[in-house]
């Protein structure tokens, strides 16, 4: 049952005074308090962007982290070798389906060595094209576990031996000074990649982006009232800047917000997490990180047309990005980077989906890219137990990231510096 009555914009308050409402959301407030302890307000972002802005030609790294294991035989197709074919007979994507990656980026794409791109990943597809979207293949990690959240965790903390208590931008973070700012998570609750030692990533909760009566409630609640408490004013106050984040939103992008699904709201969708970064880069924000998440890659039935539907969503994002950044100085500097904890597995189940496998590819989207197919593609016949070799380290993208994007050591992060796989151009 939910703890209050939904708002109507179009009916009085009915004796749902803000009172009312800023004591039923307290306790609310105090679970995010400490979910989100490094939870800042939109007013505090701009604020930072006026005083202290990102100088142009700083890189930027915008994780994408696609969680419930996307299916890389799906979305990086092997189009030209007949196994893929024998394993998922009722999936398989066909040669004149998929969106060849040919050309110079790739050398021909015929016979067995045939890829390409699912059919609704048209926006990467422009991407490839212009030598801007690199495919690291094979990417996984030495200790093969199938749990989401232990595979998760491996990715997150880049600790695939044991289980450590910071995430690995947490640790670039505490080896760059005490302003959590510098990496800006899009949500209420820190990832553990966004977990240092010392220092937590700020983490920017996106609330709603109401409009019309629905913002003349929630101005309402978040105006000031003398006879507040401190907790209560702190409540009105979170309340404000989600109203000031809905605002945010609405300049940037109307091609990002307008992609809101309806079975996303618009506190959580990628769409929106989108549109307010391209907002934090285009004022200068000076974060050098923004984490980003999309789920509902669990693709257990039903697979091709749920799978293709969530890479839409995906692509979908990532082209408003670029296009909401057009023409702006800093839409050179950033680097997409798109993971998912694990791949699927090679061969169909009975219930024409995946299930949890191991490998799978990275993408790498942006001006700094070295386009084209990266590392090796993996058997679809020698096998480790059903499931495809992992033949990239993901440590290894991680250090190209944070040589080349983030100028870091590596092996202060990742306590080892892997050898360089040349997916980024130096600056």
């Amino acid at each position: 049952m939910p703890l209050l009555p939904p708002l109507d914009p179009r009916r009085p308050l009915d004796g749902l005074t803000r009172r009312t409402l800023l004591r039923a959301s307290c306790g609310v407030a105090a679970v995010g308090a400490l979910a989100g302890a490094a939870s800042v307000g939109w007013e505090q972002v701009a604020g930072r962007a006026r005083r202290d802005p990102l100088p142009a030609g700083t890189p930027i790294l915008v994780l994408v982290t696609m969680y419930g294991g996307n299916d890389g035989l799906g979305t990086v197709v092997p189009v030209g070798d007949p196994a893929y074919r024998d394993a998922r007979p009722g999936l398989a994507w066909g040669a004149d389906e998929v969106l060849p990656l040919d050309g110079p980026l790739a050398g021909p794409a015929t016979g067995r060595d045939a890829v390409g791109l699912n059919p609704s990943l048209t926006g990467l597809a422009d991407q490839w094209r212009a030598g801007r979207l690199a495919v690291v293949r094979g990417v996984g990690h030495p200790t093969l576990d199938r749990s989401h959240f232990r595979s998760i965790d491996v990715w997150q903390t880049a600790s695939p031996d044991e289980p450590v208590g910071t995430g690995w931008v947490g640790r670039w973070l505490d080896t760059t000074g005490d302003d959590p700012l510098r990496a800006l998570h899009l949500g209420s609750v820190l990832p553990p990649l966004a977990v240092g030692r010392r220092v937590l990533a700020a983490a920017l909760p996106l609330g709603t982006a109401p409009s019309g009566g629905d913002r003349t409630v929630l101005d309402h609640f978040a105006a000031p009232d003398p006879g507040d408490s401190p907790v209560l004013a702190q409540v009105a106050a979170s309340y404000g800047d989600a109203v000031r984040v809905g605002a945010a939103l609405e300049p940037v992008g109307d091609r990002a917000t307008g992609l809101l699904d309806a079975d996303q709201s618009a506190a959580t969708s990628f769409a929106a997490q989108v549109a307010l970064t391209a907002r934090c880069i285009r004022m200068g924000v000076p974060s050098r990180v923004y984490s980003l998440s999309l789920s509902g890659f669990d693709t257990h039935a039903d697979e091709r047309d749920g799978h293709a539907a969530q890479l839409a969503r995906l692509d979908r994002g990532l082209t408003a990005l670029r296009d909401a950044l057009d023409g702006d100085p800093r839409a050179g500097d950033v680097v997409v980077m798109a993971y998912s904890e694990f791949g699927r597995r090679v061969r169909a189940n009975a219930s024409q989906g995946t299930d949890h496998g191991t490998s799978g590819p990275v993408l790498l989207l942006g001006d700094r890219v070295r386009g084209g197919l990266h590392g090796e593609q993996p058997s679809l016949t020698d096998l480790v137990d059903g499931d495809l070799r992992t033949t990239t380290d993901f440590r290894r993208v991680y250090g190209d990231v944070l040589r080349s994007v983030l100028h870091a050591d590596p092996a202060q992060v990742l306590g080892q510096d892997p050898e360089p796989l040349g997916l980024l151009r130096p600056v």
